[in-house]
């Protein structure tokens, strides 16, 4: 038996997706477990209720529906994904060349059916998900990051910036750090407008940069001398992250605009 969830923002959609389902229950060994009126609830009920499909709406204010599906695409058993969208025929061919399933709504039996016989085709698949997403210019509003065995959702305009290290890159928020294995080159593709690298191993929130500070050079004991350098200062951090020489200018022209 399929183990079925339905998010949408729209408590009409939703009360229609709930009947289609029960007109396929006939052809389709299924039961709804559980509803979500938005992106981020979803996500919260599918780690809760481990449904093993979910009819995601694209169109939700909170969250939209691909970037619901890119979190699922984390966890360790992630839930069949089934698009419900009323997007236009440009969209639509993004979908079919990533070979994701979709419902144009309203919503028809016979197709819900269909889309539910294959269901297993269609896990959450990571890369396709993410080349979906870049297809249509979706870009999140939060990252997921995984502490204790828990999925946690960061929000981007909570991010200072981020910062490599070893594996791992370091989200510096203003209440705490968190860990990802997301990489900072990823990371600048998508977030490329909110964030301004400023070293190889380092991006900072544009709207963050409070000023700079030079830093002067030093003599070691053997009388060795080394370069100065400028510090960026963050408005809701006391870190001061070095900034290097190619990075200078690009910065400081950020920092202007």
């Amino acid at each position: 038996m399929l183990n079925v969830m339905i998010v949408d923002d729209e408590p009409p959609a939703r009360a229609r997706l709930g009947q289609v389902l029960r007109d396929c229950s006939e052809q389709v060994s299924l039961q709804l477990v559980g509803e979500a009126e938005g992106g981020i609830s979803g996500l919260e009920e599918a780690d809760r209720l481990q449904p093993d499909v979910i009819l995601l709406d694209v169109h939700m204010p909170d969250m939209n529906g691909i970037e619901v599906a890119r979190h699922l695409a984390q966890r360790d058993n992630p839930p069949a994904v089934i698009f419900v969208t009323a997007y236009d025929e440009h969209a639509l061919d993004a979908f079919e060349v990533q070979a994701l399933d979709y419902l144009m709504k309203p919503v028809r039996a016979e197709r819900l059916v269909a889309a539910l016989a294959r269901a297993e085709r269609f896990r959450t698949n990571e890369p396709r998900i993410e080349e979906l997403a870049k297809t249509i210019g979706s870009v999140r509003s939060h990252l997921t990051v995984s502490e204790r065995g828990r999925m946690m959702l960061v929000p981007i305009d909570d991010v200072v910036y981020l910062r490599a290290e070893l594996k791992y890159v370091t989200i510096k928020t203003r209440a705490r750090e968190y860990l990802t294995e997301e990489s900072l080159t990823a990371l600048e593709a998508e977030f490329g407008e909110r964030f301004v690298r400023i070293h190889r191993n380092a991006l900072v929130a544009r709207s963050g940069i409070l000023g700079f500070q030079r830093v002067r050079g030093a003599v070691d004991d053997e009388g060795e001398s080394s370069e100065g350098h400028w510090e960026v200062l963050l408005k809701e951090a006391p870190d001061r992250l070095p900034i290097s020489r190619r990075q200078w200018p690009t910065v400081k022209a950020a920092a202007k605009s």
